[in-house]
């Protein structure tokens, strides 16, 4: 059985996936001056091509990409044995795609526009639950 890679580590950054450069933009100057580490992709490829020992804490994904779809992204992550929580951001509200979010164990999704305060406080979540680790200490980075 594959080992699964935890990728929280001190100084561990937030990546923004979006195929729209003003959606990476905006959130990642917001993101930045919480004091987080952000760091942006146009697409799925280039998000794996930088994952390895990234110290990514937290994807902000969206839904609907060119090429690889973020369902897919987050799909060949857990095949791959990586556990990075995913906070879905889109603009399609329709309910096929909000079932798919329900189903896929997201951390959070965001209907785009979305609000400041959302994305920061569903981050804050993530990342604060992934310091804590699942007993109150500090997190695993590998599970056998």
């Amino acid at each position: 059985m594959a080992a699964t890679v935890f990728l929280v580590t001190p100084g561990s950054l937030i990546a923004i996936v979006d195929d729209d450069p003003s959606v990476r933009r905006s959130p990642r100057r917001l993101v930045e001056s919480a004091g987080y580490r952000v760091q942006t992709f146009a697409t799925a490829s280039e998000f794996l091509a930088f994952l390895a020992g990234s110290g990514t804490a937290c994807l902000v994904l969206d839904v609907h990409l060119d090429g690889m779809s973020g369902f897919e992204l987050q799909e060949r992550l857990a095949a791959d044995g990586v556990q990075v929580p995913v906070i879905f951001i889109t603009v399609h509200d329709a309910p096929a795609t909000r079932a798919r979010i329900e189903r896929s164990g997201a951390a959070a999704h965001l209907w785009k526009p979305f609000d400041d305060t959302a994305l920061l406080d569903a981050i804050r979540r993530v990342v604060g639950t992934l310091e804590q680790g699942p007993t109150g200490g500090p997190a695993s980075r590998r599970r056998e």
